[in-house]
């Protein structure tokens, strides 16, 4: 068998060792179906049982109240950013406010024009979306149909430490590359969105979470697959859902709660993770420059530069013959990244750190 690299991709992204095994044994035959996961009915009571484990398991690892619901939709985080506004802003008179931190809270914003009027309430451009903005920064309306950010900006490696006071408008977020990274106050928020394949399953579904009053909100008329009301009233089930992905979000899920021990658990895995590569970002003298601002630090997508793209490229060349896979930053911004997501380990982060250091110590 080939061996395996360290995977610091963004998305799709490492998943945990343990989830793949067990989809491994399973894929010719699910237990107690007979057949393959991607070969039984979505009607059917094998598949029933996986899609109340995978909603179960996420309600209990955010501590969801009962007033909240668990969807999957096809189309990834993406899809959301469309699905979103034609659910709370369509026809509405007020402007829905957005808070942009990065290159994917711009692209949620995009699709939002299309549906209503928008607004942005604070945009960290002109910074080059090195951080997050301050409360007394941000220009919000109370009475907004809704406020959106994006909890962690992957491209960037900027991610949210606190989220902002809305002042009662419902808060919109796009988790998708920091969901289930940490425990987070349920209560602020309207609806969490996220694309599995950065942190819980394969690409191809997006887990919503979603507050029921909220669903009442839809106007009549919209298609109906982007119809959050269908969806809810449906389980997922209107149509024949991805059900290998949300297969393997309970298998993730399940590693989450029984394995790791929860989301503070993983939260404090996740913190040593990081740190471990920003102090050798901050040891090594100007030779690896971090993009984020200090206190606006991702945990989930560590991102920097070398001092100039030539070392750079020798970086992430030499990084690949060692084992360290997808290191290569985002074309829009250039230099290095690296995505230390749930399933990435330690060990993956030391040998990187590791690789750094010796770097370096050659070029440096």
């Amino acid at each position: 068998m080939e061996k395996r690299v360290y995977n610091f991709s963004a998305g799709p992204a490492a998943l945990p060792l343990a989830a793949l095994e067990e989809a491994q044994r399973n894929l010719l035959v699910l237990p107690g179906a007979g057949a393959s996961v991607m070969e039984i009915s979505h009607r059917s009571k094998p598949f029933g049982e996986i899609l109340e484990t995978a909603k179960s398991n996420i309600a209990q690892l955010l501590k969801l109240p009962p007033s909240y619901k668990v969807l999957f939709i096809q189309g990834g985080a993406s899809l959301q950013f469309s699905m979103v506004p034609m659910n709370l802003l369509r026809g509405s008179e007020e402007a829905a406010d957005y808070i942009i931190t990065g290159s994917w809270g711009k692209k949620a914003l995009k699709e939002a024009q299309k549906e209503g009027k928008t607004r942005v309430a604070w945009d960290g451009k002109e910074e080059h979306y090195k951080r997050t903005p301050l409360q007394s920064e941000l220009s919000l309306n109370a009475k907004a149909p809704y406020c959106h950010i994006t909890s962690n900006e992957t491209i960037e490696g900027v991610e949210f430490q606190s989220f902002p006071d809305t002042g009662g408008a419902p808060l919109v977020c796009d988790a998708s590359s920091d969901f289930l990274s940490q425990p987070i106050p349920i209560e602020p928020f309207g609806i969490i969105y996220a694309g599995a394949q950065k942190n819980v399953g394969p690409s191809g579904v997006a887990v919503v979470i979603i507050r029921e009053d909220l669903l009442e909100r839809a106007p009549q008329g919209l298609p109906t697959m982007l119809d959050y009301r269908v969806v809810a009233e449906n389980d997922s089930l209107y149509n024949t859902p991805p059900c290998f992905g949300i297969y393997v979000i309970m298998l993730v899920t399940n590693w989450l709660l029984h394995t790791i021990g929860g989301l503070d658990k993983m939260a404090d895995v996740n913190r040593k993770k990081a740190k471990m590569l920003y102090d050798v970002i901050d040891a090594s003298e100007g030779f690896y420059r971090g993009h984020a601002a200090r206190e606006c630090r991702s945990i989930m997508n560590v991102t920097w530069r070398l001092p100039n793209e030539d070392l750079e490229a020798a970086f992430v060349k030499e990084a690949k013959s060692c084992g360290l896979d997808a290191l290569k930053g985002h074309r829009s911004v250039g230099g290095i990244r690296a995505s230390i997501y749930n399933a990435m380990t330690v060990e993956g982060v030391q040998a990187l750190c590791d690789f750094m250091a010796a770097f370096k110590a050659k070029q440096g």
